[in-house]
């Protein structure tokens, strides 16, 4: 009842915050790059001819959305090393974030492609459009548009997830919050800064992506 606010010390170490920010969007900006790829993949694979290639997406993306987001980078940081598979504490995290979003980005990709008016894709293949022509030139962009919202808030929420990475000692911005915190003792104000940043990043990313949204033409 008697703890009193005193934010200088914070103020002080302001610029590891901000540091430890830069680092997860880092991180997240990595992750969400390998995710989309990931994504595409399974998304075409999804709605693909192959009923093999649709079992694969569909059980990846079945098990990695059953698995919370910690027991993958537990897994990825512990256990992979014990069948020679030797990543850094980063590596192992943005692999891990990427597999997590590529599950998700698969249903996403999924949708948007389904969501592509079949007339267009006949359309193409009348003028003369191949298979492959038809895919990038006038599915890709129309599922782009439609999966734009979806891939944006991937990406919020993936930076927001970078602060597992504390977990293992990746010195993003809740690990130096919690660096502060143990070293000052100045608990309410450590978190109540820490907050401010994600808060303050998360509403700057989003207006971006709108922004980018309205130059993306619509079909």
């Amino acid at each position: 009842m008697g703890y009193t606010l005193n934010f200088a010390v914070i103020w002080a170490n302001l610029d590891k915050l901000l540091s430890g920010l830069a680092f997860g969007l880092g991180l997240a900006l990595a992750a969400v790059s390998i995710g989309t790829v990931i994504g595409f993949i399974g998304g075409f694979a999804s709605v693909g001819p192959s009923k093999t290639g649709r079992r694969i997406a569909g059980a990846y993306v079945t098990v990695i959305r059953n698995l919370p987001i910690l027991v993958i980078v537990l897994l990825a940081y512990f256990a992979l090393p014990e069948y020679g598979i030797r990543l850094d504490k980063v590596q192992s995290f943005v692999a891990s974030l990427a597999i997590y979003a590529g599950a998700y980005l698969t249903e996403v990709f999924r949708a948007g492609l389904v969501s592509v008016p079949r007339g267009v894709v006949e359309a193409g293949r009348a003028i003369g459009l191949t298979r492959f022509q038809t895919s990038i030139y006038v599915i890709m962009p129309i599922m782009l548009r439609n999966a734009l919202p979806a891939l944006g808030s991937t990406f919020i929420s993936l930076f927001k997830d970078t602060s597992i990475a504390a977990a293992i000692a990746i010195p993003e911005l809740t690990f130096q919050a919690r660096k502060i915190n143990v070293e000052s003792f100045r608990v309410v104000e450590t978190w109540i800064v820490a907050s401010g940043l994600y808060v303050a990043t998360c509403l700057i990313i989003a207006a971006g992506l709108r922004s980018l949204e309205r130059r993306f033409p619509k079909f």
